[in-house]
């Protein structure tokens, strides 16, 4: 081999089909050139010693928002991004995938947000539609073909007004089974957000009346109970399922929503499942009120643990962050007004270490096919991205799964600006991320020089 950009020497990396392996890593041109025995003659322009370090594919975060201040439709100016993504690579993720809202045709701002993502970001990314119009459904087959975004959005609670929070309009069934069609033919996947909202607005309008006492979050939990969320998470994988499309729910949150799935799943429907932190870490009984209010609600004690379960033993394939980076201002109002969601970038890895390898046994190779392998494969990325193997990206994230740290308000990175984790003792830290070969965080250090570095990459399906 000759000289090569970077070899990583003496760690222990989570490599494909071989899990927990020393070795050396060499990289090139942006690539992971050979993954080598510990010590092997190399000439290298710089050498990285990850001596007490585990190697993680780099993380790639498939569900968050990335806007402008409290707009979370698109972001409007490079710093959007470059905020965002600082935020992304001190937590280890190489590559997110946002999703991208707008009532006009999306080919219509696509080159537009590409570049304003570009302008500013430090790690890579696509873009998730979400359709919401006859227009943009009619061009699903050229968004998937020509755009690269073969995944499509849609918010099954947008009907009788309710999207006009975020200027959406209304939706039915009927044009959920439509996009499925599109998305069947066209090689897509059709990510809904799950609720049956007629039923919740007559649960939201009986305990306006009569709250029973219940605090902020256990209020918000049951006037959108799991079952509200259960049930569309069933009626959009049978919808699916008779489509031919296969269906990645986003941020399922409860037991119910979970089981109802599996049960389709079971019966041949394509059905993948994600889960976020959050509702992993977070129940009603939480102190911080309405700072928790996301939607769908934080749960009970009961659902978290069957979450937890589920990631264990493969039920789950992802975790998203579903990351908000509105700041706290937007949580003043009570809880039937403050804006919901949360940020979460930062600790996404942080939490899975903590909670869950160190807590519960949850494996770094768990973890790495939750985090990295299975949204690569699942979102398209994986001809590129997802794995420690020769010729995919060199995008990298390396850890000390001992190192003890406390997540101070001022540490937060995100234009945020606050996080539901504050105060918490974490361990596990992200030391360095790479991505393609390229220090994007360094030493816990934010590398400057990386903002704008950041590419669109265009995705296509190949696992239906």
């Amino acid at each position: 081999m000759t000289t090569c950009d970077l070899v990583i020497r003496d760690g222990e990396a989570i490599l494909p089909e071989k899990g927990r392996t020393r070795c050396d890593i060499a990289i090139s041109g942006g690539k992971i050139a050979a993954i080598l025995e510990p010590g092997t003659a190399l000439e290298a322009t710089e050498t990285l010693s990850a001596q007490g370090l585990v190697i993680l594919p780099g993380l790639i975060d498939p569900h968050l928002h990335l806007g402008h201040g409290g707009d979370i439709s698109r972001p409007r100016e490079p710093q959007d991004a470059d905020r965002e993504t600082a935020a992304a690579a001190a937590g280890g993720i190489t590559c997110f995938i946002p999703y991208l809202l707008a009532t006009e045709p999306f080919e219509d701002v696509f080159e537009e947000v590409v570049g304003v993502t570009e302008g500013g970001a430090r790690i890579d990314f696509g873009y998730h539609f979400i359709i919401s119009t006859p227009e943009q459904l009619a061009a699903v087959p050229r968004y998937a073909a020509e755009m690269g975004a073969p995944t499509f959005k849609i918010f099954m609670n947008n009907r009788g007004g309710e999207g006009k929070r975020l200027g959406l309009p209304d939706i039915d069934d009927a044009f959920l089974f439509r996009l499925c069609e599109l998305a069947a033919e066209n090689g897509g996947m059709v990510c809904p957000h799950p609720e049956n909202i007629e039923v919740a607005w007559v649960l939201r309008d009986r305990l306006k009346t009569d709250s029973g006492g219940l605090g902020d979050l256990a209020l918000w939990n049951a006037s959108r109970p799991p079952f509200v969320e259960a049930d569309a998470v069933q009626r959009s994988a049978y919808l699916a399922q008779q489509a031919g499309s296969p269906l990645y729910v986003v941020h399922t949150s409860s037991k119910e929503a979970l089981e109802l799935g599996l049960m389709h799943r079971a019966r041949g429907a394509k059905v993948y499942f994600e889960t976020c932190p959050h509702y992993l870490t977070h129940d009603v009984t939480w102190s911080g009120g309405r700072m928790g209010k996301i939607n769908p609600p934080l749960r009970e004690r009961s659902d978290s643990e069957r979450l937890w379960q589920g990631l264990l033993n493969g039920e789950i394939d992802t975790v998203g962050t579903d990351h908000v980076h509105r700041d706290i201002s937007s949580k003043a109002a009570d809880i039937w007004s403050a804006s919901p969601g949360c940020p979460g970038l930062e600790t996404l890895l942080p939490v899975l270490l903590t909670d869950g390898f160190h807590d519960r046994g949850l494996s770094l190779e768990r973890i790495a096919e939750l985090t990295s392998s299975n949204p690569a494969r699942l979102m398209g990325l994986d001809h590129a991205k997802g794995r420690i193997a020769p010729g995919l990206d060199a995008d990298l994230a390396l850890v000390d799964l001992d190192a003890r740290w406390t997540l101070k308000r001022e540490d937060v990175k995100s234009a945020a600006g606050y996080s539901i984790y504050e105060g918490k003792v974490f361990t596990g830290s992200v030391e360095h991320t790479l991505v393609r070969g390229q220090f994007a965080l360094k030493n816990r250090a934010l590398a400057d020089d990386r903002v704008g570095s950041g590419r669109y990459v265009h995705r296509k399906l190949n696992f239906a």
